[in-house]
Parts: structure tokens; C-alpha cells; sequence
């Protein structure tokens, strides 16, 4: 039978990891460099598998070594619960890092990660940013999963698994005083105020060429690329959003904005993009499979 994990070894390499250098992790745990450098190899060999790489004098995660520090920050903040109190079950949670990103809509958001949030043993870390550093980070390996509606160029060099989560017409959306009933299309484009994408987006080149198909030149009273915000402009009644429905799901249920026209082969599409790795958080692929 394989020997038991050394868990003394296991707080070694936590300490490190944090540390990220071996001498002050050294000074913190007061014991020597050389014996604490013997502990890290024999977790690695414990393990089977190298948990730091050496950059200069710092010390670097390999992804086996990510994996982990996350087993290891749960197990011993298991180990603080149970001190703390006995009335606990001292189950502790497995992460999920996702990115989002920051213009994306919220109830997208929600939708596609709701299989996890009601779970007691999953923690779901959600960051958000530009599709730059989200993509960056999935690369680093700092984000299990990116969700967003611009998927990566095709020629990014870290190896990139797009899959296609959803797809979400897209309206034309007001307050009911800017939506009287009985208008074609045509005549609610050119008689509109519009709230659009900006300039470049999926979206607004989708847009754009149906405006050019139907022969019609929108007023337009801003460009906004964070549906969020285009939601918010909306309310106030600036003008018709060109939104996927999803965005604005409460606000239609409850009557604030009406959905006055759907734009025909108009679609909003959502991603969500992995990275191969050679350990694969085990959440992501049954959170993939809800979707």
C-alpha cells in the first residue's frame, strides 16, 4: 500500500507557496533552507510531480503545484474550522476560477455558472476584466474558465477550447413610451433614437449590416460596449437598446422596458473558453455538461 500523505511536508509547501521564496519561507517556519528544500522534494516525490520551478531566486507554481495549494489551503482551513467548532460539518469547498468579462451581461453570467453557486462544497471565484487580461490569466493558468462574447483570435498562441454556451436573439428595447405598437421595422429604425454597441463588436457589425440591408440610417444616441450599462440608459429612456433580452430579463418581466421589435438573424453569442491543461479542474467539465 502507497505511504500515507505526510501532511507536515504538506504544510511545508503551503508555507512556501505563499511565500513564494524559499529563505523567507525558511526565516517564517524557522528551520533551515536545506532542510526545508528536503521536505518540498519529498512531497514531489510523494506526489509525483514537480510543484515549483526555480526564476532567478524566486520560486514559481507549476500547475501540479496550483492544484496543490488549493488542496492544501482546504484542507488545513478545514483543520481551523474543526478547532473552532465541532458543530460544523468541516466540508470545505472546491474552487472554481472563472473570469468574466466586465461589459458581459450579469444575467448571462448567472445563468451559466447557477449548476455550482447552490453547491456547499464549491467556492466559485469570479474576477472580471478586459478580454486581454482574462485571457491572460486562463494562459497563466489562474482561471479555470473565461466567460465571454468575444472568443480569442484564432492565431492566440496558448492553445485556446472555445465552446459555444449560448445564443440569444436580439431586440429592439425601450420604455413602452418609445415603443407604440402597429410600426414596421423599418419604421422603428428610422424613427428611433438608438442605444448600439460599440463600433467593431460581433454585435454591432451584425447591426450594422441589417441597417444596410433594410436601407435605413439610425439616429443614434450613444455607443456603449458594457450591457449594463446600455440596460441602465434604456430605463432612463434615451432611447431603444439594441440588446439580447437575457440582459434586460427583470425589467421585461416587470414591465419597466418592452421588447418593441426582435432583429431578424440577429444574435448574441456567448463562449465559454478553456485552456488545455494536463490536470483540468474537475468542476469545470460538470459545469460544461449542465450547459
Amino acid at each position: 500500500m502507497a505511504a500515507e500523505l505526510n501532511y507536515h511536508h504538506l504544510r511545508y509547501f503551503q508555507i512556501v507557496a505563499h511565500e513564494g521564496h524559499l529563505t523567507r519561507a525558511a526565516e517564517r517556519l524557522n528551520v533551515s533552507q536545506s532542510a526545508l528544500s528536503s521536505q518540498i522534494r519529498q512531497l514531489e516525490e510523494r506526489l509525483g510531480q514537480a510543484l515549483f520551478e526555480r526564476r532567478g531566486r524566486a520560486l514559481h507554481l507549476t500547475e501540479a503545484g496550483r492544484i496543490a495549494l488549493d488542496h492544501a489551503d482546504s484542507i488545513f482551513a478545514t483543520g481551523r474550522e474543526l478547532v473552532a467548532t465541532l458543530q460544523h460539518s468541516g466540508k470545505h469547498r472546491r474552487a472554481l476560477r472563472v473570469g468574466a468579462l466586465a461589459t458581459l451581461s450579469r444575467n448571462f453570467q448567472l445563468a451559466a455558472l447557477r449548476p455550482v453557486l447552490s453547491r456547499p462544497d464549491v467556492e466559485v471565484i469570479l474576477r472580471s476584466g478586459s478580454a486581454a487580461e482574462l485571457f491572460g490569466a486562463l494562459s497563466a493558468l489562474h482561471l479555470d474558465l473565461v466567460l465571454t462574447n468575444q472568443p480569442p483570435p484564432a492565431d492566440a498562441l496558448s492553445a485556446f477550447i472555445v465552446q459555444r454556451l449560448d445564443e440569444q436573439p436580439v431586440g429592439l428595447i425601450g420604455v413602452p413610451d418609445l415603443c407604440p405598437p402597429g410600426l414596421s421595422l423599418i419604421e422603428r429604425l428610422d424613427g428611433s433614437v438608438l442605444i448600439l454597441p460599440t463600433a467593431g463588436s460581433a454585435l454591432r457589425m451584425g447591426f450594422d449590416a441589417l441597417a444596410d440591408r433594410l436601407g435605413v440610417s439610425p439616429q443614434i444616441a450613444a455607443e456603449v460596449d458594457d450591457m449594463a450599462m446600455m440596460r441602465l440608459l434604456a430605463r432612463e429612456g434615451v432611447g431603444l437598446a439594441v440588446l439580447p433580452p437575457i440582459a434586460v430579463r427583470d425589467e421585461l418581466a416587470n414591465g419597466a422596458l418592452i421588447e418593441s421589435a426582435e432583429l431578424p438573424h440577429l444574435t448574441e453569442t456567448f463562449f465559454g473558453v478553456t485552456v488545455e491543461r494536463r490536470f483540468p479542474n474537475p468542476l469545470l467539465a460538470e459545469l460544461m455538461r449542465e450547459g
